[in-house]
């Protein structure tokens, strides 16, 4: 197995971790966490009025009845414009990666992806008390949210990606760039030497919505491509199949040294982002159908999945203590803190686990159950969604709380997989005790006879 990987899996893993556009995306939505989590905290609160009522008149007392406010305004600041801020930094970073400073860039790609949204969103206004009418033809300059929250992240990402690879291929046609005399200040000669790459940039990106309109009989891109890419992708990724596909192939490239999380970062994190912040929005509309919420979203893997680090190496810890040997007290040590944290470099390569046939099968085994056992938990309603945004770092079972928005469900699950975590991994903890100790005997004798 081991051998098969290196050979067959390890270049394509390593190409795949360094391509520059998923770098480029997978850097910008990890860069935006603080935005993230903060919306979702902000709506994790208003919830928690609902979830545990003596909290919600204790906010009303002191903040009155509009206490919600708050929570809301951070939610429409943050996830309310979440592609928006992609378009910004993906088209910035890619940039950067081909040498540019990437300013220029950026605002180019923001303006072919504002260009390429709808211009009017029909409305009703109130004629009376008991009749409403519809705008005939829609209000200019009306824009649905729904054009720049996470229902838009996949175009988002798409125009970042295409309108900064047209811009920075014009920028380097020598008859398309302006130089300017030597006195010219340096930001001005810089802004002429771009001037017609960017505006050739945004006619191209204004040609093809145009001509796409057209096509599709009056279809803006972002609507076409949830209709038939998009939605038809998310409900496959929102599977109990995938759920265990992304799962066996993060611990697979551990095992030999890799880093599984960031190398498929690129392809996994624009999913989980945009299933996370969907529901986020869910919550903060106050929708209860549980059907309406996606299962494999945002947080879930590090609230139920990753208890400790990828391979839950948090329950490896565990057992190591129930095993109670002198052997195991310096990894103990080592890792039992920064553990607690998610952290677990220290066990995977102190140990080790990395390029260790022994600690294969639990290190494997144990998250590709427990991710089962969530996903089919929230399927069943037995477990509320993932519905807030958690940092990666926060301890188990908090994590699981703070993930479902509060649920204590949430935190049972958590330490249910933890529990899970230590039994398949102690059998291998006292196996490994047994292979020490025959191994120490052996040299012992080995010793001996050398003496003799």
């Amino acid at each position: 197995m081991m051998g098969f990987i290196e050979k067959f899996i390890m270049p394509f893993a390593l190409k795949l971790g360094n391509q520059r556009h998923l770098l480029a995306i997978r850097d910008t939505l990890i860069g935006m966490i603080a935005i993230t989590i903060v919306g979702s905290f902000a709506v994790l609160f208003n919830n928690l009025g609902q979830i545990i009522p003596p909290y919600g008149r204790m906010m009303e007392a002191i903040f009155g009845s509009n206490w919600s406010t708050l929570g809301g305004d951070i939610w429409f600041g943050t996830f309310a414009f979440l592609s928006v801020f992609a378009v910004f930094g993906i088209s910035y970073k890619l940039a950067r990666s081909y040498g540019d400073d990437g300013f220029e860039a950026m605002l180019i790609s923001a303006a072919c992806f504002f260009l390429l949204l709808p211009q009017t969103a029909n409305v009703t206004l109130p004629i009376d008390e008991a009749a409403t009418e519809t705008v005939a033809g829609g209000v200019w300059g009306l824009v649905s949210v729904n054009y720049f929250n996470a229902t838009a992240l996949f175009t988002a990402i798409i125009v970042a990606l295409i309108a900064t690879e047209i811009f920075l291929r014009l920028s380097k046609i020598k008859a398309l760039v302006i130089k300017m005399p030597d006195g010219v200040p340096p930001a001005v000669s810089k802004s002429f030497a771009k001037l017609v790459p960017g505006m050739g940039t945004i006619f191209l990106a204004g040609l093809f919505g145009v001509v796409f309109r057209m096509v599709t009989d009056g279809k803006v891109l972002n609507d076409w491509l949830n209709t038939v890419i998009v939605s038809p992708l998310t409900n496959a990724v929102d599977s109990l199949p995938f759920a265990v596909l992304i799962v066996l192939l993060v611990h697979l490239f551990w095992m030999v040294g890799l880093h599984g999380p960031n190398i498929l970062g690129g392809i996994t994190t624009p999913l989980f982002e945009k299933t996370g912040a969907e529901n986020i929005d869910l919550a903060q509309a106050g929708v209860q159908a549980l059907g309406e919420y996606h299962i494999l979203a945002g947080s879930f893997l590090d609230a139920f999945v990753y208890l400790g680090g990828s391979g839950a190496t948090l329950g490896l810890i565990i057992a190591m203590i129930i095993a109670g040997r002198k052997r195991y007290k310096q990894m103990i040590g080592l890792g039992g803190a920064p553990g607690v944290f998610q952290i677990n470099e220290p066990i995977l390569f102190g140990l080790p686990i990395v390029l260790n046939p022994i600690w294969f099968i639990p290190f494997v085994l144990g998250p590709v159950i427990t991710t089962i056992i969530s996903y089919l938990a929230v399927e069943y309603g037995i477990v509320p969604p993932v519905t807030a945004k958690i940092p990666w770092v926060t301890p188990p079972i908090v994590g699981g709380y703070l993930a479902t928005g509060g649920s204590f469900l949430g935190a049972g699950l958590a330490a249910l997989n933890l529990l899970i975590s230590t039994v398949v991994y102690l059998p291998f903890v006292y196996a490994q005790v047994k292979i020490d100790s025959k191994n120490k005997t052996e040299l012992t004798k080995d010793s001996d006879s050398v003496s003799v």
